[in-house]
């Protein structure tokens, strides 16, 4: 059975997802925006290769159209989408000037700049996705500008049980801390509290004798300026993640994605991937997430809004929450002024904002590839497939034909991920549910650009709390299920892992 491919498995994974026709819940069991001819040509080109003598046709192009071809340097993840439209690019251009904008407390003479917090982790968008690209753990006193703590409990009562099962929620917050630690305040009001990490060391033998060390770390709040957590509270370390791509993903078929669900492991292949059903927050329909470290959102837009209020606490028409993550016990903070001003409507980032922010993260072009046809490469692809890793990790997919702007329609994509959740085991669970990812499972991250890592964000700091300073250690922590893989590569000698990790830096 080709995984991805076999649209057949999907009635019975929806209706075991779901109550009622998958169709209710967006999760289409067929393509309904190709004809016979050009599925056909969908199933030819998707199926995983046997070749690895020579790269695939247009493998080097793995955002397809819109890859980026300019120099690699610093701003390779923050180039625009290279098969846009003049006006578009106008767009673009100014969606960035509000990625990068810096918010300011409220009131202030810049009026429609004011609005941060009153808590808050950055003032601008920029300054977390560190040029359009991943964040890092704190580091000494140097703060964690690109990384926070999502703080959330289990259901306690019948009533909240009932609201996760239906949909109407993905988890619960913290009493008095919100759903995210806030380190900063505007001025009057203080910061809630420090994330520390503590790191221990710990020795994993390789196969042919080798020793890599692992860093185990361990989370906590120090200074917590308004009280205790809830004694249910967990806290779930979050890395910020790149963001080109985006766009692309979000115009895969939600079938394509469903294809490779394997909930109830029917196939005993070991691996149980599963969909995070959510509700659309704009439209309250049931849907299927697909972004966040545990595909706990279906749109960029959503996801966008989501940030503008955690992470800044400016408000959207998705989130008019103009108060941000205060909660009712912060009555202090509830009291500060807002941003709010009546001739832009009634929130602080109006509709245009969000159009702009929006239509900027959906069209932040992947790199090309590099190094394609060196053997070294195609030698560590073979073994990528070998071991297993594309169970999890699908190379490839071609989006909708009927995508919304024609940048993102069907396109031949390499993202390296199926989107679904799966058990990773102990060592990187968090023991926080989100929606119907439980406390061990996350979303299989794409893994396009990983290669650029160092090149553009000046570190190499891997899965989702950074914990792996190389590539090599982030796949060393995987287990559940990428145990088998883990260990695959850990078993192989020396050179077979240098050809893998060359591949994925290929990437």
């Amino acid at each position: 059975m080709l995984r991805g491919l076999s649209l057949a498995v999907l009635l019975p994974l929806a209706g075991s997802a779901l109550a009622g026709p998958p169709e209710s819940a967006g999760l289409a069991t067929t393509r309904t925006d190709l004809t016979p001819k050009d599925l056909a040509r969908v199933i030819a080109v998707t199926r995983p290769t046997s070749d690895f003598s020579k790269p695939e046709q247009f493998e080097l192009m793995q955002g397809g159209a819109g890859t980026s071809r300019k120099d690699v340097n610093r701003d390779a993840f923050s180039q625009s989408s290279a098969n846009i439209t003049f006006e578009e690019e106008g767009t673009f251009k100014l969606g960035n000037a509000l990625f990068r904008k810096n918010w300011v407390s409220s009131p202030s003479s810049t009026q429609a700049s004011d609005g941060l917090g009153p808590l808050f982790n950055e003032r601008a968008c920029q300054n977390c996705h560190l040029k359009d690209g991943r964040g890092h753990p704190p580091e000494g006193d140097t703060g964690t500008t690109s990384m926070f703590l999502r703080l959330a409990r289990d259901a306690s009562n019948e009533e909240e049980k009932a609201a996760l099962a239906d949909h109407k929620a993905l988890n619960f917050v913290d009493p008095v801390y919100g759903s995210q630690l806030q380190e900063l305040a505007v001025p009057g009001l203080k910061g809630e509290g420090r994330m520390h990490v503590d790191y221990q060391e710990q020795k994993v033998t390789l196969g042919d004798g080798s020793v890599v060390s692992l860093r185990k770390p361990s989370y906590s709040v120090k200074g917590l300026a308004y009280g205790p957590l809830d004694t249910h509270t967990t806290l779930s370390p979050r890395l910020t993640p790149p963001m080109i791509g985006l766009g692309l993903i979000e115009q895969i078929a939600p079938a394509d994605i469903l294809a490779n669900a394997d909930p109830d492991d029917r196939d005993g292949d070991g691996i149980s991937g599963k969909p995070n059903i959510v509700r659309d927050s704009r439209s309250g329909e049931l849907t299927l997430g697909r972004f966040g470290w545990k595909a706990q959102t279906p749109s960029i837009r959503e996801q966008a809004a989501d940030a503008f209020s955690g992470d800044i606490g400016i408000s959207t028409p998705e989130m008019p929450n103009s108060e941000g993550d205060c909660t009712a016990a912060e009555k202090a903070c509830l009291a500060m002024p807002n941003g709010v001003q009546k001739r832009l409507g009634p929130v602080e980032a109006p509709p245009p904002v969000m159009d702009l922010v929006t239509f900027y993260s959906q069209n932040l072009a992947v790199p090309a590839r590099r190094d394609v046809d060196t053997r070294q490469v195609l030698a560590g692809k073979k073994l990528f497939y070998d071991m297993g890793c594309i169970s999890c990790h699908t190379p490839k997919f071609v989006t909708r034909r009927d995508a919304p702007n024609k940048a993102q329609a069907f396109q031949l994509i390499w993202p390296y991920s199926d989107f679904l959740l799966h058990d990773m085991g102990p060592d990187l669970a968090d023991g926080q549910a989100v929606g119907e990812a439980t406390g061990s499972e996350w979303r299989t991250p794409p893994l396009w650009g990983i290669g650029l890592t160092e090149i553009v964000n000046g570190n190499n700091f891997f899965l989702h709390d950074g914990r792996a300073r190389t590539l090599a250690e982030a796949i060393l922590w995987h287990g559940g299920e990428g145990q088998k893989a883990r260990d695959r590569f850990a078993a192989a000698d020396a050179v077979d892992r240098d050809a893998l990790i060359k591949f994925l830096e290929s990437l």
